[in-house]
């Protein structure tokens, strides 16, 4: 195992929905201007950085980061965000009005159907166990890995490559835009780096 292979996370960057604290699943919003300011300013800590395999989320939101960042790669279906359900589109707080239930959070309860099927956190893992087996053979040989996709899919991503339950993403939180690089300690998979803007990575070597 080349110890030093990482995989660099991207966020992608802010969208209006991002901004107010909407659940966004499958509906596939634009960039806010912020958003492309933010994804276009990744591109010189990401053009220092040589990767075997980049894989993109299929929403425009990610590829658009994508783009912006000087990211070419793949697109993959399986790293699109969690499908919400009922939740698309809504706020924790409405939905704890809703529910009577002060303490509801996305990772907590079952995800009901809306007009999309929903997923549960295990679901959304199960996708992730497919890309991390697609990448283990990149990071065999000593090459880095990028993700570009979304907030919550990330996070249990990384619990996932830890070996954690997925609703164990709820304890990292995630900004739109930030790099994050997950990679090995001997052969213990790790967080390298986390929700970095990129002036922290600036003088390094490493992904996020």
């Amino acid at each position: 195992m080349a110890i030093k292979s990482v995989i660099v996370l991207v966020r992608h960057g802010e969208t209006e929905w991002s901004k107010s604290g909407q659940h966004t699943g499958r509906t596939d919003l634009p960039l806010t201007e912020a958003g492309e300011k933010g994804a276009a300013d990744l591109r010189p800590a990401l053009a220092r950085m040589s990767f075997g395999k980049v894989l993109i989320s299929p929403l425009g939101r990610a590829q658009r980061t994508a783009e912006l960042a000087g990211l070419q790669g793949d697109t993959e279906p399986d790293l699109l965000e969690w499908d919400y359900g009922a939740y698309e589109g809504r706020k924790t707080a409405d939905i704890r009005v809703d529910l009577d239930d002060p303490e509801w959070t996305i990772w907590r309860d079952p995800i009901p159907p809306g007009a999309t099927p929903g997923e549960q956190p295990e679901d959304v893992a199960a996708r992730c166990r497919r890309v991390i087996d697609e990448l283990l053979p990149v990071l065999d040989r000593g090459e880095d890995c990028a993700l570009v996709a979304h907030g919550h899919l990330l996070r249990i991503f990384t619990a996932t490559w830890l070996g954690l339950p997925a609703v164990d993403g709820r304890l990292w939180a995630l900004d739109a835009g930030a790099l994050s690089r997950l990679g090995f300690e001997h052969e213990t998979h790790v967080i390298r780096a986390w929700n970095a803007v990129v002036p922290a990575l600036k003088g390094t070597s490493e992904h996020h």
